[in-house]
């Protein structure tokens, strides 16, 4: 089956993404939120990041005015019940996810595949609320989606061959490098990732060292292009904690733990930059510092 049309739902940071980079790549585009302002706060995000490229010369003006004009945003989830995939990019709950699809398979025909891009949730669980677990995949985007080369094409044991194949396809034509992954909690990038970033919190927790010399240590001497403590403050403690209770969940394996520490500073509301504050204070947000912890 070809992909011609695409549904979207969420048009934040990582569906308006994932938006603009199918109606970049010529899929003509649907995205769906559930108010308007969402709707054109989404799309004045991805109008400001075309207008950059066509600053750069990356694109034409002519070639921003196309895409945009392959790409509609709707309040209305009747709207995407044409669409030969609809990708999800909604809150990272398994109730919300498994509501949005079950409405989904009502409005959508048998044909239409449907994608989840959660980072922790199993897609089998997801796919359960819907009467076609074998059109059923994950799309996992990483942040920010239009630049980001990788996503993760996630497969269940009830995954169609064929259908998998068509994704990894898909995301190829979307210019990332698709990965095949198993349907198994977090992938692969955060199946390692996560414990990595667990433990540098350990790490400072303990004494190693200090905030500055954890990071500088993983950036010199394995060529990383931020620390740990630093990617952390990026993607969001909040988040960090929420996946990996979910993988801890999953797996019982203290590597998977959320230390002390982390829970402390999500409690405190030092969820990292997007905060102001998280392993370092944002108040000047191009010369961090290291909090005292």
């Amino acid at each position: 089956m070809a992909i011609h049309k695409v549904g979207v739902v969420g048009c934040g940071l990582m569906g308006s993404g994932i938006a603009q980079v199918c109606a970049m790549a010529g899929f003509t585009t649907v995205v769906r939120e559930v108010n308007q302002d969402l709707v054109d706060k989404g799309l004045k995000g991805i109008e400001k990041n075309l207008g950059r490229l066509v600053e750069k010369g990356t694109i034409t003006e002519a070639a921003k005015n196309e895409i945009r004009g392959r790409l509609k945003g709707t309040t209305t989830l009747e709207d995407l019940k044409d669409c030969d995939l609809i990708v999800e990019a909604i809150i990272e709950q398994l109730p919300a996810k498994r509501e949005l699809f079950a409405a989904l398979d009502g409005l959508c025909p048998a044909a239409t595949i449907f994608a989840s891009n959660t980072s922790s949730l199993t897609i089998t669980e997801i796919a359960t609320a819907t009467k076609r677990p074998q059109r059923f995949v994950g799309l996992h985007f990483f942040n920010p989606v239009p630049v980001m080369k990788l996503v993760e094409v996630v497969k269940t044991i009830a995954t169609d061959p064929a259908v998998y194949e068509e994704m990894v396809a898909f995301g190829a034509k979307l210019g990332k490098t698709p990965v095949r992954a198993n349907d198994s909690t977090g992938f692969i990038v955060n199946r390692l990732l996560v414990p990595y970033l667990l433990d540098a919190i350990r790490a400072l927790e303990e004494g190693v060292g200090s905030i500055e010399d954890i990071d500088n240590s993983m950036k010199l001497g394995c060529g990383h292009p931020m620390g740990p403590l630093t990617l952390l403050d990026f993607v969001g403690l909040d988040t960090t904690y929420y996946i990996a209770n979910i993988m801890f969940d999953e797996f019982r394996e203290r590597r998977f733990a959320p230390p002390p520490l982390l829970k402390r500073m999500v409690l405190a509301g030092w969820n990292g930059r997007k905060a102001g504050r998280g392993f370092y204070n944002y108040a000047d947000p191009q010369k961090p510092t290291p909090m005292k912890i």
